[in-house]
């Protein structure tokens, strides 16, 4: 049977799921409610770098893109914390140099996927069509386009709408649908260190820069044209929170206390705090993913995680990857989504704690003693115990390793290292023969 084939989302998941099936020989209408963003501007203040690692580049080499992406990306080997005096510390991601994560900016990966995707005959673009509403019984899409309703039917939809998922809010009418989504109390807020002169870079560019502060926090990741792009993840409601910093006056009076050093670094921050939206931070779980063979959710339709672990992507991608099999070993492509869903859903759930635990980590843990102490003693372990996986490498740098098995096996593990080095003001005392048996007991 020659299966007609719908994609709701040209971003990210949908473009390269778009690539994907087209090598399989399928032909694909793929619809986006934006205009094509090869022609028109992004929206200022929503773009966040990505933190693209082992499993998107996974993704990416299915598709045959990887390496023109990691042209265009930038290597971070580690994160560099800025404390509220100006002190600098360097915590490596992983054993050595060939362990990091890249930055690169989200719409320049969305445009090199579209551009691929566009080069295949069997891949159709339709830009400007918001979906409205979903039948899902009869497998038809119906779109808002240039001020009229139009629909698309299709035997299978993928709904990579994102995580305000159109066709995820149809699927909650079934009584057996289970629909989380769950809100951080912090939102964010987008800043730029711009460049100096022509491309330089006013701080370290191969690194991931944190201002841990507590109940918040300032990331950077840098930029090919020597800015960064600053992320500050701050409380919406509270004392100090986006909901009552309005004045310059309170603006700089708050950056001058607690993120000193940026003053001079974002020369626009005034301007671009007052200007530039604040985005919301949640989780998105939800189960099943499908509804029977004519609709399947992926990326963060189906689980949209918060960025602390820069996983996101990554998810997504690796989603795309794990589903291509299920489709390839069964001709119940119902079957085939229901399997997919049930294998997949465990790891993306995983990610999704991982993830909210990782900005506790960042904003808080970054900042104690105890924790750079167990960052420390974890780099010895991997120098001298090759088969030694951190929590933070088995999610980042080994694909192989699923986020389920990586989330309790590193948890384990971060619970014992950390009462160590609570215990230990230097981590030469620690016994590391019998810290890596302890740890391959279990």
């Amino acid at each position: 049977m020659q299966r007609s084939i719908n994609i709701i989302g040209a971003g990210l998941t949908g473009s390269l799921l778009a690539i994907y099936l087209a090598k399989r020989g399928y032909t694909i209408n793929v619809y986006e409610k934006r205009a094509d963003m090869r022609k028109a501007t992004v929206e200022a203040g929503r773009s966040i770098n990505l933190a693209l690692s082992s499993r998107g580049i996974k993704g990416l080499e299915q598709a045959g893109i990887a390496g023109e992406v990691l042209q265009h990306a930038i290597p971070m080997y580690g994160r560099m914390l800025h404390s509220v005096h100006g002190a600098l510390t360097y915590v490596p991601y992983g054993k050595d140099k060939s362990e990091h994560i890249n930055s690169i900016s989200r719409s320049g990966l969305n445009i090199a996927l579209l551009n691929l995707a566009e080069s295949f005959p069997n891949i159709h673009l339709h830009f400007s069509h918001a979906l409205e509403r979903v039948d899902l019984a009869q497998g038809i899409s119906y779109f808002k386009h240039q001020g009229e309703t139009v629909s698309a039917q299709a035997h299978h939809t993928f709904g990579t709408d994102g995580a305000g998922s159109v066709i995820r809010q149809a699927m909650e009418i079934s009584p057996t649908f289970v629909n989380g989504t769950e809100f951080l109390a912090h939102g964010y807020k987008e800043l730029t260190v711009p460049p100096v002169g022509e491309g330089g870079f006013r701080m370290e560019q191969n690194a991931l820069h944190i201002w841990p502060r507590g109940t918040y926090m300032l990331i950077a990741l840098p930029n090919l044209d020597g800015s960064f792009t600053c992320t500050l993840f701050f409380p919406n409601q509270g004392e100090n929170s986006f909901d009552t910093l309005k004045t310059p006056e309170q603006i700089g009076e708050f950056f001058q206390r607690v993120f000193p050093d940026t003053i001079e670094l974002i020369p626009n921050l005034i301007h671009e705090f007052q200007h530039n939206p604040v985005g919301l931070l949640g989780t998105v779980k939800c189960y099943p993913w499908h509804y029977e063979d004519k609709f399947l959710l992926l990326g963060d339709a189906a689980h949209a995680v918060v960025p602390f672990y820069g996983q996101g992507m990554n998810a997504s991608f690796e989603d795309c990857l794990e589903l291509m099999p299920f489709l390839e070993r069964n001709e119940d492509w119902a079957g085939a989504f229901a399997l997919f869903g049930e294998t997949r859903k465990p790891n993306a759930d995983a990610i999704a704690d991982l993830a909210v635990e990782n900005f506790y980590e960042m904003r808080d843990g970054t900042a104690q003693p105890a924790f750079l102490r167990m960052r420390q003693l974890e780099s010895l372990l991997e120098a001298q115990y090759p088969d030694y996986l951190s929590k933070y490498s088995m999610v980042t740098f080994h694909p192989e390793v699923p986020y389920s098995v990586a989330k309790q096996r590193g948890n384990a593990q971060n619970a014992y290292l950390l009462a160590l080095c609570e215990k230990h003001e230097d981590v030469l005392e620690i016994d590391l023969a019998k810290v890596y048996q302890d740890l391959k007991q279990g």
